[in-house]
């Protein structure tokens, strides 16, 4: 460490009396076990459809409206966590994710299914502002790959148990898959809750230094003010659209367009690993180069990669089109990592949750597009136009990763920097 060099993780043992990697941990497990909820619902949508006798489309809105509430329910749990901490919201959060599944298991009308899918989906986002904006705050020096860990947690957890789901993935036994997920996710949060707490106000600095890239610790208000705020946004939801509409039609998709239910089960099971790869893999890589240029390759590869599944499965390819789908999600899901580094180095972690979860809140738009506009678009045209429209809108994002840099800076005499793009 060189000389002035904040040992941030000597200053973590001393508050916390232990290492602060195992509130990293406590974050990350709670994050993958909630992870089912948008990476299993492709798998057991059919299923509960037949249960119930009626067609699937009837569910079509259930995905949507799950990232509507995990998404926006992040605001005013961030604006909450960052005043009281986590670890009463996420004792809630226990609750409803746990409780969703379990009541999901037993219900008997189709209202209940959106009723009980939206109610986890609130305990979902409680998990996820969690777990992010614990990396932020506790690791000011690592923010990429901490995020990466915690939301490569949640792209990869549903590997372990789509398998599991679809294997049993029929009308009499899906409700004994869902009491016994619903039960795992509700004591594994409660657990990891005990652990969780913020740190103190200003412990990660010394009075002549400051973390941020800013020098300053934005409220969401400022933050708003800014046009690289509504510049991201607008990135957010391009790119969480594209890949929203793989993750939710990925198995429809392969379906539709004839290629075999082994490739498409294959291709559920692949998409959360190659996204929690991903996500850790560029999130690291984004401690080390710059964040925005990180933004503009991934984002834009992603795309190219969505073209790509949608040509090898015009052309019946099951190793192409799996190989595509890696591609798309490995470098859709960073955007899950890059976006709140840039966030905490823009604008600060003292209310990083409520920050964030302004931006995070472009998620409920690209759920829309993702599910009921891509949905519809499908009905008007076709699959292949559907996907393709996603992967512009990627591309589209990643050159608009381009513009950004970090908002201007007061100087020592007062007036501002606009600092340049990789200041």
């Amino acid at each position: 460490m060189s000389e002035g060099e904040i040992d941030y993780a000597a200053r973590a043992r001393d508050h916390l009396g232990f290492s602060r990697w195992w509130l990293l941990v406590a974050a990350a497990a709670s994050m993958a076990l909630v992870s089912p909820y948008q990476y299993v619902w492709s798998s057991i949508e059919g299923p509960l459809a037949a249960r119930f006798g009626i067609p699937l489309p009837t569910l079509g809105a259930v995905f949507t409206l799950f990232v509507v509430f995990q998404a926006g329910s992040q605001f005013p749990v961030g604006w909450w966590r960052d005043r009281h901490g986590p670890r009463t919201l996420s004792l809630l959060a226990a609750v409803l994710a746990g409780g969703g599944y379990i009541g999901l298991s037993y219900a008997t009308t189709v209202w209940q299914i959106y009723l009980l899918y939206s109610l986890g989906a609130v305990g979902v986002g409680i998990v996820y502002t969690v777990a992010v904006n614990t990396a932020l705050k506790w690791f000011p020096d690592r923010r990429g790959m901490t995020t990466g860990i915690g939301t490569m947690a949640f792209a990869a957890g549903s590997a372990l148990v789509v398998p599991f789901v679809r294997a049993n993935a029929t009308a009499t036994s899906y409700p004994t898959v869902l009491r016994t997920l619903g039960v795992v996710i509700g004591l594994g949060i409660f657990l990891g809750a005990l652990l969780l707490r913020d740190p103190p106000d200003g412990w990660e600095t010394d009075d002549e230094s400051e973390v941020t890239v800013t020098g300053r610790q934005y409220t969401w208000r400022e933050v708003l003010r800014t046009w690289q705020f509504w510049l991201m946004y607008g990135m957010f939801v391009a790119v969480s659209g594209a890949g929203l509409m793989l993750t939710a039609k990925v198995v429809s998709f392969a379906d539709a367009l004839g290629l075999t239910a082994v490739t498409a089960t294959a291709s559920a099971t692949v998409l959360p690993v190659a996204g929690g790869i991903g996500r850790l893999l560029l999130g690291d890589l984004s401690d080390r180069v710059d964040r925005e240029q990180a933004m503009a390759a991934s984002f834009t590869l992603c795309g190219l990669g969505l073209v790509a599944v949608v040509y090898f499965a015009q052309r019946g390819s099951a190793l192409g089109f799996l190989g595509s789908v890696v591609v798309t999600t490995f470098f859709w899901s960073p955007q899950y990592t890059l976006f709140p580094s840039v966030v905490g180095e823009y604008y600060g972690s003292t209310h990083s949750s409520a920050n964030y979860a302004l931006l995070y809140s472009g998620k409920m738009w690209g759920g829309v597009f993702g599910g009921a506009v891509a949905g519809w678009v499908v009905s008007q045209t076709s699959w292949s136009v559907a996907f393709l429209t996603g992967g512009g809108l990627a591309i589209a994002a990643g050159v608009g990763a381009l513009a950004l840099h970090a908002p201007a800076r007061p100087t020592a005499e007062g007036s501002v920097v606009d600092p340049e793009p990789g200041d």
